[in-house]
């Protein structure tokens, strides 16, 4: 069999944050990899050049064209979670960019996995706003590829069961161990591979800290909105952790 190289581009959700492991992000990409190279039998290359706090547009000038010149057999994208929350975005200019990824990797024989994140908004302000941007998002990118067989998707919006809070982190923003698993199985799943059964409803306990409003506003909406009226970002000044081939062998 020809190895299984493997990267993945995208935002916070991609780099894993949300699921640290002695401080550094793991994820459902990496979780991917180990899995995929577990089901296989054998060795996978894997590279992450994800980066937290990416809108769509930086995510597929910065990271598309790096990725593809390391020849991989996959590439997963996800993007616009960022940008959905900036109500004057249009929709259509953030289904663009999946139709960019689309075209490229199909001029270049990759194989695109395309993920949709998974439903925060019952658990944020504005929650409607969210949904109805979130549905918007969902349907547009549906109907980019419409028809397209090749590509294999994991849209984890519709995912009800990932709404539930157990799944996320205590910023309400990004999802904590349970839930990159499950999104993980469902990629695993896929692609058809082997999944281990506990990732779809991981059983360890639920560690994420409860905040209450105020220490949430302070300790997460607050800088979030700080960031959005500076025009900074949590990802201002980071490199990808893993931009060269990271060789991941069966357990």
């Amino acid at each position: 069999m020809v190895q299984v190289r493997y990267v993945a581009i995208g935002d916070s959700f991609t780099e894993g944050v949300g699921d640290e492991v002695e401080g550094v992000p793991r994820g459902w990409a990496d979780l991917v990899a180990q899995g995929w190279a577990d089901s296989r039998g054998e060795q996978v290359a894997y590279a992450n050049l994800a980066i937290r706090g990416k809108l769509v547009q930086p995510i597929v000038v910065e990271q598309l064209e790096r990725a593809l010149a390391l020849r991989p057999t996959h590439l997963s994208f996800n993007g616009g979670g960022n940008d959905m929350l900036r109500p004057r975005t249009p929709i259509s200019r953030i289904a663009d960019a999946f139709s960019h990824v689309r075209r490229r990797c199909q001029e270049e024989g990759v194989t695109l996995i395309l993920l949709s994140g998974a439903n925060p908004s019952a658990q944020l302000p504005l929650p409607a706003l969210i949904q109805r941007r979130g549905d918007a998002l969902s349907a547009a990118v549906e109907e980019r590829i419409a028809g397209d067989e090749d590509i294999v998707t994991a849209f984890n919006w519709p995912d009800t069961e990932l709404s539930d809070p157990s799944y996320w982190s205590a910023d309400r923003l990004h999802m904590n161990t349970r839930g990159h698993h499950r999104v993980a199985a469902r990629v695993l799943d896929a692609l058809g591979e082997d999944v281990p059964e506990n990732w779809w409803s991981l059983s360890e306990p639920d560690r994420t800290v409860r905040l209450d409003r105020s220490r949430y506003f302070r300790e997460h909406l607050g800088p979030w909105l700080k960031r959005r009226l500076t025009g900074s970002s949590s990802g201002d000044g980071r490199e990808p952790k893993y931009a060269e081939w990271l060789p991941v062998d069966p357990r």
